[in-house]
């Protein structure tokens, strides 16, 4: 398989035209890739463009590539979202590393009663800028054509408000409903999956997404950790939705 790279922006390149890689994504196909001319390689541009080519020039600052062919894939609908509430250490960032590789759609970090990580202004922006970088390398692992939005810093009552526009599964281990049983609803409605912090999700918090039409439901018997249980739901619901 060709090694992928990805463009800072969109493109309209077609075959027969060029594209050039810069900054660290030039240094890293140049110098810890290491790629050489007339090497064949695919680039995207993380909107649903995906090129093959080959390298023209190699260097670290800028790499050359030469379109043979184009493709462009539509977006996925509906779109599967994971809301993962900031935890502590590194869990909430394999969370999101995993879910990107396994085909998540969106990200949205979610400020929980009982998160013990905190984001006050600006370390929500460090923090969002961070978890960007992580699903930006995570989907170019994973030769992705679609690049997960990260969604800025929500509080529950924007959660709430976003549960009542769509299909919001609330991930609880004291859920009367299997997730593999639950109504993922209408075709385009996003289907929102919502993971708790370590401490889990609190009482008052399940009460006001349950209010507001989230479903609450369980991934079987067993209880998993925050960095587990969204990519595990999401594996579950691209299945019932015929994406594997």
């Amino acid at each position: 398989m060709a090694l992928h790279f990805v463009l800072d922006e969109a493109t309209t390149a077609g075959p027969g035209e060029v594209v050039v890689l810069t900054g660290a994504e030039a240094h890293h196909a140049a110098s810890v890739r290491r790629v050489r001319v007339g090497e064949e390689v695919t680039v995207g541009d993380g909107r649903g463009a995906w090129l093959s080519g080959r390298c023209e020039s190699v260097a670290p600052r800028e790499v050359v590539v030469r379109v043979e062919s184009r493709s462009d894939a539509a977006a996925p609908r509906p779109r599967i979202v994971l809301v993962q509430a900031l935890a502590k250490g590194d869990r909430d960032e394999l969370a999101i590393q995993a879910a990107t590789e396994l085909g998540v759609d969106e990200i949205v970090p979610w400020q929980a009663a009982r998160s013990v990580s905190r984001w006050d202004a600006a370390k929500a922006e460090k923090g969002r800028a961070r978890w960007g970088t992580i699903v930006r390398e995570a989907a170019k692992q994973a030769h992705r054509a679609w690049i997960p939005e990260i969604a800025p810093l929500v509080t529950t009552a924007q959660l709430v408000a976003r549960a009542e526009a769509s299909r919001t599964l609330v991930l609880e281990p004291t859920g009367s409903e299997r997730l593999t049983g639950a109504d993922l609803g209408a075709e385009e409605r996003d289907v929102v999956l919502v993971v708790g912090p370590e401490g889990g999700i609190a009482l008052e918090e399940l009460e006001r997404l349950a209010a507001a039409g989230a479903g609450i439901v369980r991934l079987g018997e067993s209880v998993l950790r925050t960095s587990t249980a969204g990519p595990a739901a999401l594996a579950v619901v691209s299945a019932a939705l015929g994406r594997w």
